[in-house]
């Protein structure tokens, strides 16, 4: 079980009307397809039906709407993820609050890297936020990331980054901690549910 590759959710954060998000989410999956030791799953909050406000049961329960069971299975599949997130205002997008706060037991004891981009700070407030939310989900947030400071000026019109050596070491540390953390949080699971 161990030598299977780990699946990683990548989760596009942004749903704002001319989002860069599309341009970052494409430029990572091209790097992070290149490994063999992972399958990835692009989830686009853009494309999820989140409700817009918390319903009746807690999430906790596991009760979920209809509208939501399609991505509640998708995150429940995920071994871990990979968090592409903007800095809105020192902060991160409501409709990734609202993804991470519609589930509960289908996060836990799994582990979450951050792509984040932004101005001149690269989305890092947004990810220290991240961070207290996941650990309140059980979660295991990775230290390593990539941050993309002022990140309309690092990619080509062709959607490609100007230089890849900027963030290539960055990439791959974040993906060998979080594949560690996959394979680890994944055995554990596997041999004492997590409760």
């Amino acid at each position: 079980m161990t030598d299977a590759p780990v699946r990683i959710a990548v989760v596009i954060g942004s749903t704002r009307e001319g989002r860069f998000a599309d341009t970052v989410a494409r430029w990572f999956v091209g790097e992070a397809s290149a490994r063999d030791d992972v399958v990835l799953d692009v989830i686009d909050l853009l494309e999820v039906d989140l409700p817009d406000r918390l319903g009746s049961h807690h999430p906790a329960s596991g009760i979920r709407p209809e509208a939501i069971r399609p991505f509640a299975e998708r995150i429940a599949a995920a071994d871990g993820f990979v968090i592409v997130t903007p800095e809105y205002n020192h902060g991160y997008p409501a409709s990734l609050k609202a993804a991470l706060d519609a589930l509960h037991v289908e996060w836990q004891a799994k582990p979450a890297a951050f792509v984040s981009y932004g101005g001149a700070s690269g989305g890092i407030r947004a990810v220290e936020q991240l961070r207290q939310v996941l650990g309140e989900l059980h979660m295991v947030a990775i230290r390593d990331g990539v941050a993309l400071p002022m990140a309309r000026s690092l990619f080509g019109e062709d959607g490609a980054l100007i230089d890849p050596g900027f963030v290539g070491p960055s990439v791959k540390v974040m993906f060998d901690r979080l594949t560690w953390w996959a394979r680890a949080l994944r055995t554990a699971r596997a041999a004492d549910p997590y409760r």
